[in-house]
């Protein structure tokens, strides 16, 4: 990019990211991607921790470094939608393209440049003009604790990941679900940004409407986000809750985004209780090739991740994902408002 302007901005909604955000804009700062070229916009919710104060330390180190420049603006409407069109209406003129990043994320430190030379090379050779690039989610570095390696190893598999931003995939392609997409701005703009109805799933109902638009949308797995999981298992009950209710949501703008995998607990419950009253014989016959399923997945991810406790962990989280995905469709569909939140 020619007289120092930025091309390319990442653009990070934050709320209460004091443990995440530094160590998330040091991979920033160290990208090969000429720092001129680049601008980090932190848009914060309102965070009542010391997610600012972290965020002003690494203005500091970028500066120092002669490092891309970071800007913090504060969200007023402190939700994620809100955030990235508030972005998209701050943005310097020159900047193109955008890549969507959360606070508890992290990238290496050839990201940026890799997704430049992707979307050059995917551009080139799409029929219709490309709108997002999406990239692969891996687990963050480090050592994990025991309930966060449950739910790496429930995310790993197949009954865990399906086809979204957790997909495992290896092959470059279009895609529905573009995760941490580097966006089109012009693409953006020209549909309206995103929807602020939805807190989420905002990225899905995104997509659909490019679709819509007559724009391709890719994903490669040549460049990946590293991004911290829950280490709980109260907020992962509340994050399969929360996707759900809003999955509903979409679903019911958006009904070709229906996908009978996701309402397969629903089958094999209602298909239990018909066998129950109809011919008790076969009543354990789902359920017991469902445990026998969850079983073998934790036998799997035990072996993969060395760690005995998957062994009982990621059934336990594979039927907790289940059970409250199941259970947030169905009140998504029956209850009008805004599901609890789990961060």
């Amino acid at each position: 990019m020619s007289d120092g302007q930025p091309l390319i901005a990442s653009v990070i909604p934050v709320f209460n990211e004091a443990s995440h955000i530094g160590e998330c804009l040091d991979s920033l700062i160290a990208q090969t991607l000429p720092a001129e070229q680049h601008i980090v916009l932190v848009l914060d919710g309102g965070s009542t921790d010391t997610t600012q104060i972290e965020v002003s330390k690494a203005i500091k180190r970028s500066e120092k470094v002669n490092g891309p420049v970071i800007e913090l603006h504060s969200n007023p409407q402190k939700y994620v939608a809100e955030a990235r069109n508030l972005a998209l209406s701050i943005l310097p003129d020159s900047v193109q393209f955008t890549v969507e990043l959360i606070g508890h994320s992290t990238v290496d430190a050839d990201h940026l440049e890799i997704r430049m030379e992707e979307w050059k090379r995917i551009e080139s050779l799409s029929t219709a003009p490309l709108a997002a690039v999406g990239t692969r989610v891996k687990p963050r570095k480090g050592d994990h604790g025991i309930v966060e390696s449950w739910i790496e190893g429930t995310l790993s598999s197949p009954l865990g990941s399906g086809s979204g931003q957790f997909d495992n995939f290896t092959a470059s392609g279009p895609t529905n679900t573009p995760a941490f997409a580097m966006h089109s701005r012009s693409a953006l703009e020209q549909i309206g940004g995103w929807d602020t109805t939805y807190i989420t799933s905002q990225d899905s109902d995104l997509s659909m409407r490019l679709l819509e638009a007559g724009f391709a949308l890719h994903r490669t797995p040549a460049t990946s986000v590293h991004m911290v999981k829950r280490s709980g298992l109260v907020k992962w009950w509340k994050m399969g809750h929360r996707y759900g209710f809003w999955r509903m949501k979409i679903l019911r703008k958006h009904p070709k985004r229906i996908s009978l995998r996701e309402f397969l607990p629903w089958f094999g419950l209602l298909t239990t209780l018909t066998f129950s009253f109809l011919q008790p014989t076969f009543a354990l016959l789902l359920p017991s090739c469902y445990a026998a399923v969850l079983l073998f997945e934790g036998v799997r991810s035990s072996l993969f991740s060395k760690h005995i406790s998957s062994l009982a962990g990621v059934p336990l989280c594979l039927f907790m994902l289940h059970s409250s995905f199941s259970i947030g469709l169905l009140d998504g569909l029956l209850r009008k408002g805004r599901a609890p939140k789990d961060r």
